[in-house]
């Protein structure tokens, strides 16, 4: 099944020029997101894998299909004051300011390998914030997995560069 063709881009959102890459899309076509999954389940089925974690927001959506069907602990990775217990946070720059990620302390073992799943890759900041989060609480994020990946931006180039694989399932760039 072609998933690019079920993402729809919503031009000059939130503000021109941006081209944003909208997977709601995606989600309104049974078919295409069940594909979408079936294709993340087939690729991590026999990964290392010991913890999913989906990023705020929609990145739970993946995660949370594939922690279901791969037996695994899903973990949220979340905005600045959205979880209850004791959390770590790492800051990271968006193109207009800066933002703030938290996680559990106790959200997975020492030396867990995670598999951070998102909606898609575009500079790579929050992911990386991400990486560093499980990083400090002891963790090993070995793979990224993204239904987007925006290649012109650089996000997954930034990912590899620190020792993370990368899986999309399509890539855009900004003139399609």
């Amino acid at each position: 099944m072609d998933i690019k063709s079920l993402i729809r881009t919503i031009p000059d959102w939130p503000r021109a020029p941006v081209r944003f890459r909208d997977i709601s899309s995606l989600l309104r076509d049974a078919d295409g997101f069940g594909a979408a999954m079936d294709m993340f389940i087939d690729h991590y089925r026999y990964r290392p894998i010991d913890v999913i974690a989906g990023l705020d927001a929609r990145g739970f959506i993946p995660a949370a299909v594939l922690a279901y069907a791969l037996g695994k602990p899903l973990v949220m990775v979340r905005k600045k004051g959205k979880l209850p217990g004791e959390t770590i946070h790492a800051a990271y720059q968006l193109e207009y300011g800066e933002s703030i990620l938290e996680l559990h302390v106790d959200a997975a073992e020492k030396g867990a390998n995670v598999l951070l799943m998102d909606d898609l890759i575009a500079t790579g900041g929050t992911l990386c914030a991400a990486v560093t989060l499980f990083r400090n609480i002891g963790c090993t994020v070995t793979d990224v997995g993204a239904i987007v990946n925006l290649s012109e931006l650089g996000g997954a180039k930034r990912l590899e560069g620190i020792g993370v694989s990368i899986y999309s399932l399509c890539e855009f760039n900004e003139t399609e």
